[in-house]
């Protein structure tokens, strides 16, 4: 396969993560662990399916390295771990700009692999636009106040995005190992999902279709398809340009709820827009003049 299709591959995720507020509004008061459980299972039996259809053995690509198996679940787990509990434990505008440090650090991550070219001045300059336009986003280009008392929560927040960019990264150290095998971790994820669940929430029940129709969304798409298209666009894409194109999730999310009615749209939406698309679109100049 090549850089170009596995990075649209990855491309592919984040545009798939970009539905996750939408749907996830929709699963209402379900609690976050809870939904963890239940989207990653639904994960697992994705891929489950495609093992039965192709006639392949269930466990054929269970049997991997202890390493692998930490570092599969502790990426998947311990990213949606800490998110939770940096939002449990600080304001959500200040956890959600820290977490969503993970795109730029993916990008500076990557100068750290194996005969990897240097950072060119357009991916730096790329990502911050990027980065910029996460801001606005969140913010609601309103000011941006960090307070010692919830010191717990930005730390949670700051391992968060330390995990995420660490697991893409490193993803291609373990470029061997088949993205089948992220339907394994997907599983230890829902269990670990689980035991959360059943340590720090109350189990609700979907009462309605949507709830229902949501998690499965969920589990298909955001939290399914778009980890197995991940782990391909960093094992083998750009994954500078992935990194940079990250910022976009945020954007796409935002879009999608002016779309749905839970979003005005703004000039703070707009000038978002701008700096997101153009930092996108200078971190990938390379990939889009080889196209050319």
């Amino acid at each position: 396969m090549g850089e170009v299709k596995a990075t649209l591959i990855g491309f592919s995720a984040i545009v798939m993560w970009g539905a996750l507020a939408v749907f996830t509004t929709w699963t209402g008061g379900i609690p976050p662990f809870q939904l963890v459980g239940m989207t990653f299972t639904i994960a697992f039996l994705l891929m489950l399916g495609k093992w039965l259809w192709r006639g392949e053995a269930i466990g054929a690509h269970l049997r991997q390295p202890v390493r692998v198996w930490i570092f599969g679940t502790a990426g998947l787990f311990g990213y949606h771990f800490f998110y939770f509990m940096a939002l449990k434990n600080a304001p959500a505008v200040e956890a959600s700009l820290i977490a969503y440090l993970w795109p730029l650090l993916i990008v500076v991550f990557s100068a750290l692999l194996p005969g990897s070219e240097r950072l060119g001045w357009h991916h730096i300059v790329g990502v911050l636009l990027g980065l910029g336009g996460c801001v606005l986003l969140v913010s609601d280009g309103g000011a941006v106040r960090f307070k010692d008392q919830y010191l717990l929560g930005y730390l949670s927040a700051a391992a968060c995005a330390l995990t995420w960019s660490s697991y893409s990264v490193g993803s291609r150290y373990f470029g061997k190992v088949p993205t089948d095998a992220v339907g394994w971790f997907c599983a230890a994820t829902a269990i670990g999902g689980f035991v959360c669940h059943g340590l720090f929430e109350t189990w609700i029940q979907p009462e309605t279709p949507l709830i229902w129709i949501a998690i499965l969304l969920l589990g298909l798409g955001p939290v399914g398809a778009a980890f197995f298209a991940w782990d391909i666009g960093m094992k083998r894409g750009n994954i500078r340009t992935l990194g940079a194109l990250s910022y976009m999730a945020p954007l796409l999310s935002a879009i999608l709820l002016v779309v749905a009615g839970q979003a005005s749209v703004s000039l703070v939406l707009a000038l978002a827009c701008l700096a997101i698309v153009a930092g996108a679109l200078l971190a990938a100049k390379d990939m889009i003049r080889r196209r050319i």
